[in-house]
């Protein structure tokens, strides 16, 4: 992707340069990560502090609260969670380990929802952060759900190996999207990061494309995915049936 040319583009630039780990940037890693001038990076950010949309604290510039009651206003946010939220709870007290709510955005997986215990398992997944949706349980089931051109199309580019154990290879994966569509339940292990298993299952909603998955994720020493397929697919469908009846009280 090229440098932004747009003062939109370049405003977008300095916002998505943030992430779910690097909350607190600096001048010069935010002109590095965009790629733009230094003046324009400095008027960039000087609107973007005096409209609200980041703070700055102590020479460091960070995403203000704004950012986040704008995001909860999207509908993948407050709607979504206000359904699924107890669905989540009562697979965590199911399993006791980390249950996650995603959803997806082109060629990864976005966690909207993330909770579990004291004892969770260490796993790359952040609360708003993105993984590719190759190397998880949760972005499998979505991308075999995806429309055929778009499965095409991340199937033809290199996919990227984020542990030891990612599926890099198309056919293998292809492979493996077709049986998830049968099984109704996609399987990680040790994909996204070395000690982790975890399975997931889709939530469909009335009217689109399967977009948002539900995953329960714990350490391979003490987790067996395929005993709690059941209880991830009883989560997703308890999630679906609630979107699908809220649908049908809005058109009524």
């Amino acid at each position: 992707m090229g440098v932004p040319v747009t003062v939109l583009g370049k405003t977008l630039a300095v916002l998505r340069a943030f992430t779910a780990e690097d909350t607190a940037l600096g001048f010069a890693e935010l002109q590095r990560r965009t790629g733009l001038a230094k003046s324009t990076v400095h008027r960039t950010l000087g609107e973007l502090v005096e409209h609200g949309l980041l703070e700055r604290v102590d020479g460091r510039y960070r995403l203000s609260g704004l950012v986040f009651e704008l995001g909860m206003r999207a509908s993948v946010g407050r709607g979504l969670l206000e359904v699924a939220t107890p669905f989540l709870e009562d697979l965590y007290e199911r399993t006791h380990e980390t249950v996650h709510l995603g959803v997806r955005e082109g060629a990864e997986v976005v966690y909207v929802a993330k909770m579990g215990g004291h004892q969770q398992v260490r796993a790359p997944s952040t609360l708003g952060g993105r993984m590719p949706l190759h190397a998880t349980a949760i972005g499998k089931v979505l991308l075999a759900h995806a429309p055929p051109g778009d499965v095409d199309a991340l199937l033809a580019a290199p996919l990227a190996r984020r542990a030891p154990r990612t599926i890099t290879h198309a056919p293998l994966l292809r492979a493996q999207l077709a049986e998830i569509l049968e099984r109704g339940v996609a399987f990680e292990h040790e994909e996204s990061a070395p000690g982790i298993t975890c399975v997931a299952a889709g939530v469909p909603e009335p009217g689109q494309d399967l977009r948002t998955a539900v995953s329960v994720t714990g350490p391979v020493h003490r987790f067996h995915p395929d005993r709690h397929a059941d209880a991830v697919r009883a989560a997703a469908s308890g999630i679906a049936a609630m979107l699908a009846r809220r649908a049908a009280l809005r058109e009524s």
